[in-house]
């Protein structure tokens, strides 16, 4: 995506995800909002986007963050909500093991509480170890978690698979979670997270 695009993307992420109120719109209780009415409200409040604009980021966002609905009249963002909207994803069998970077400064509450979801609806599981040590980089040294799903799902836990391939559960208690022992350092580790990134590195 070009640089317009890319703003508009993040610009989407901010209002489909946490402030629909900065732009005057409501989503419904599944996190939709009518694609004429998003770009109406997007052009009265400054930032003009055309509908070509928005296919454009739709389909080109390699992270896949949005969704259109059926009809096609309709967009939301795929997860990562920190607002009060149900997805409707219904349950899935997950994989045996996912996998959840994040920074060694995070560690030491990881260990008391497990993964948590905070301010947003779930936590974020990956299914391969590039994605989840990528997001893990972007905070500084990061560590990557193997997260032992299966075992998770027998005995009880609910995880969803996300319009755009993210994992998603309510928490994981810490004795489900393991740790690599390799810290990576953003900028020393560059080229192994590209590579592992660009060929969907498994365990």
């Amino acid at each position: 995506m070009d640089s317009r695009n890319i703003q508009f993307s993040k610009f989407l992420s901010f209002v489909l995800r946490h402030r629909p109120e900065e732009i005057g719109i409501k989503l419904d209780s599944n996190g939709w909002v009518s694609i004429a009415d998003l770009l109406n409200a997007c052009a009265a409040h400054g930032k003009p986007f055309s509908l070509e604009d928005l296919g454009n980021v739709v389909a080109n966002n390699n992270k896949k963050r949005f969704a259109l609905s059926e009809d096609g009249q309709k967009i939301r963002a795929s997860q990562g909500h920190s607002i009060d909207i149900e997805l409707g994803y219904d349950p899935v069998i997950p994989p045996e093991l996912l996998y959840h970077g994040t920074a060694t400064r995070f560690l030491k509450s990881i260990r008391r509480e497990g993964l948590v979801k905070g301010s947003r609806h779930h936590v974020h599981l990956s299914a391969d170890i590039g994605t989840a040590l990528s997001v893990g980089s972007r905070h500084g040294k990061a560590v990557l978690l193997k997260i032992r799903a299966g075992e998770m799902a027998k005995v009880g836990f609910a995880f969803y698979l996300s319009a755009n391939g993210v994992w998603l559960v309510e928490r994981i208690p810490f004795e489900f979670i393991e740790e690599f022992d390799q810290i990576f350092n953003s900028t020393q580790n560059q080229a192994l997270v590209k590579f592992l990134v660009e060929n969907g590195a498994k365990q």
